[in-house]
């Protein structure tokens, strides 16, 4: 682990290399799974306000679920989390026409109707960011419906931290981010030598 301030950094994020690849995995992270995308509780009141102004991108089915279960919802682990529609995809969840999956939520800020992307976590997987009393841990979240992303990853030679520059900037700030990659570069340093 790197420390940098209050955070911890797995040394994955620096090592393994990852490239969504949606031409391969069509978006499974959305509909795979036991539960929503974690939320973080500044969220909640977004989710709120956005949901009129995002209603008419989402199927019937997910527009069903958030009005019967709420924009959010707390998991069994006691987690906040984005509804399912019946136990299985994100409510949020749309699909293109190719069937592959797609974020109601983030067409609706590319369409300009919105000006929040979508949930943190989504953004920064597949690094998940577990808080604690005197830290944060950001973690390596590896999972099998993503190895078509490291092998893309590994043919682009883009490491995690590189691929999720904007949402890791979204999160934590561009100082934040430049400290990682110069703590990235000195791991790397020292791991080659």
């Amino acid at each position: 682990m790197i420390q940098l301030d209050d955070k911890l950094i797995s040394e994955d994020i620096f090592s393994e290399e990852f490239v969504c690849n949606l031409s391969k995995c069509k978006g499974a992270c959305c509909v795979d799974g036991d539960t929503g995308a974690p939320l973080d509780e500044d969220e909640l009141p977004i989710l709120k306000e956005i949901f009129p102004k995002i209603k008419s991108y989402l199927r019937p089915e997910g527009v069903l679920a958030i009005e019967e279960q709420g924009t959010h919802v707390i998991d069994n682990e006691g987690d906040l989390v984005t509804p399912l529609v019946n136990n299985a995809e994100c409510a949020y969840v749309i699909f293109d026409e190719k069937g592959w999956t797609k974020c109601g939520i983030e067409k609706a800020y590319e369409d300009g109707i919105i000006d929040w992307k979508k949930p943190i976590s989504c953004h920064l997987y597949p690094i998940r960011v577990t808080n604690y009393k005197t830290f944060t841990a950001l973690n390596y979240h590896e999972w099998p419906i993503c190895n078509d992303a490291c092998t893309l990853g590994k043919e682009l030679k883009v490491k995690i931290y590189q691929f999720l520059k904007e949402p890791l900037t979204r999160k934590y700030g561009t100082e934040f981010y430049q400290n990682l990659t110069d703590a990235a570069e000195e791991w790397e340093r020292e791991f080659n030598s």
